[in-house]
């Protein structure tokens, strides 16, 4: 099937790998595709093009990778160049998923339908860089994608349509990132067959009510303070599954936690931090209210292995206290 409306795609991630894919499976016409520059990546860090350019590369689509799209930025020349590309590129709608730069206003101005942005909240929850990351942190039981007339503002723009998803009290980063990259995926199919049909999409404006924001992840947030309680510890972990990993310090040695869960703890008034039992099933260690049941950890620069394989090359004994 084939589609009169022509879109430019801007996305960089595996996230907006999967929506790129959708749209050129889907028969719509993509003239250009924006991503971010190559970056250092992997032990040698070689040059690495994002998944999105891996994409438009095997199947045949103009890449542009400009540093920036601001003409008063660092880079006002590739700039400058860039969206003079965009005028030059007959379309009819950009869609954005992920891409990780800002679009100024004239930017936003260019497309004949303005950006679409694909969302991987419920906004106005969770606008911002990390969505994903931050709704299993804070123990939400339900998250989504909206899709979104994007204007200057941080994922402030009116709402055009959504798609719900329950999280699971098992869903880490990476299994929730696959499930909301397939919806999202799937949402902005169906809007642009609406666009192409109807000649526009209806849009809500967005409540102020409700509004969080998302903060980038850091690495220094991956250390786990066992004086909080069990449930959000375990929230933690998952939600730093694939990056950076919940952090642990025993004897000097950093360890990663990749997988635990909260337990009653089986022995009252233990410092938290101090390991109560050892097996196979896994290390529980005291928290300030409970206890982590911890099941899967990683040597520095080891493998990460469940707690069965970890304890046959690592002495873990009742007793022990994480830093």
């Amino acid at each position: 099937m084939s589609h009169s409306l022509r879109v430019i795609f801007a996305g960089t991630p595996e996230f907006a790998a999967a929506a790129l894919a959708a749209i050129h499976e889907a028969g719509f016409a993509v003239p250009l595709v924006l991503t971010q520059p190559d970056r250092p990546a992997g032990r040698g860090m070689k040059l690495q093009a994002s998944p999105v350019k891996r994409y438009a590369q095997e199947h045949g689509l103009a890449v542009a990778q400009p540093p920036s799209l601001r003409r008063n930025g660092k880079f006002p020349a590739e700039a400058a160049a860039a969206i003079d590309l965009l005028r030059e590129t007959p379309h009819d709608v950009m869609v954005v998923a992920a891409y990780g730069l800002l679009l100024p206003q004239e930017v936003l101005d260019i497309p004949p339908h303005g950006c679409i942005n694909i969302h991987a909240s419920l906004l106005p929850r969770w606008r911002g860089a990390a969505p994903i990351h931050r709704a299993i942190e804070a123990g939400d039981t339900e998250t989504g994608i909206t899709l979104m007339q994007m204007d200057a503002g941080l994922d402030t723009g009116a709402m055009i349509a959504e798609a719900r998803t329950a999280i699971r009290d098992d869903d880490t980063t990476a299994t929730l990132h696959d499930k909301l990259a397939d919806a999202g995926a799937q949402l902005i199919v169906e809007a642009l067959v609406k666009l192409e049909r109807d000649g526009k999409l209806p849009a809500t404006p967005q409540p102020e009510d409700g509004t969080t924001y998302a903060e980038k992840i850091g690495k220094q947030e991956a250390a786990l303070d066992w004086r909080r309680t069990a449930a959000e510890l375990a929230r933690q972990v998952r939600a730093f599954d694939p990056f950076p990993g919940g952090a642990a310090t025993l004897d000097g040695a950093q360890l990663k936690i990749w997988s635990a869960t909260a337990v009653p703890s089986p022995r009252a008034g233990e410092q938290p931090g101090t390991i109560i039992d050892v097996s196979p099933d896994g290390v529980v260690v005291a928290c300030g209210d409970g206890a982590l049941r911890v099941t899967q950890l990683q040597k520095p620069g080891g493998k990460r292995l469940p707690a069965r394989e970890f304890l046959t090359g690592s002495t873990l004994a009742v007793g022990q206290r994480f830093e």
